[in-house]
């Protein structure tokens, strides 16, 4: 299932939920980000760049998307995980999934992928996804949110990204 291919230049995805860019100064750091629409290699992309920097407990950059209009959870039980390509800057970077049971904003699923300098299609099975700060595994039947997120340490990110979805 296609969540997105990043055809259009306002980044709303196929879903018909907008990408949106969030960075630690929700919290006080003083990350800064910038999700963008941009062409790579003839292929159109959503692109996470900025500073992740930790000075004030910050740390991360994200480009985020809720899975559903309604706010509804999305039942992915039919598939084994997320497929993305992607390409960056040869750092890694992590997926964050999030149900009704992350309830804090800290609080996620989290994968770790390393983007090289050409495309490359990455397969992240479900399992792969550990909880982050909560006890409740992860219930693919009940996902709301996905973020593609630059995040831990003091680095200058970027992160392209031409398809994102869900592989059987």
């Amino acid at each position: 299932m296609l969540i997105d291919d990043f055809a259009r230049s306002d980044l709303v995805s196929k879903l018909g939920t907008p990408w949106r860019g969030v960075s630690d100064r929700v919290m006080g750091g003083i990350s800064d980000a910038s999700v963008a629409h941009d062409v790579i290699d003839g292929r159109a992309c959503l692109r996470l760049c900025g500073e992740v920097r930790l000075e004030n407990d910050g740390g991360f950059i994200q480009a985020a998307l809720d899975l559903s209009p309604s706010g509804d959870p999305v039942d992915a039980s039919d598939y084994s995980g997320l497929r993305m390509v992607a390409r960056g800057n040869d750092e890694q970077y992590s997926v964050h999934l999030r149900t009704p049971d992350a309830v804090r904003p800290w609080q996620s699923y989290r994968a770790h992928i390393t983007a090289g300098p050409v495309w490359e299609v990455t397969d992240l099975p479900f399992a792969a996804f550990t909880p982050h700060r909560l006890d409740a595994g992860l219930d693919i039947s009940r996902l709301r949110r996905i973020g593609l997120v630059a995040i831990g340490r003091a680095f200058c990110a970027d992160l392209a990204v031409c398809e994102l979805g869900f592989y059987r």
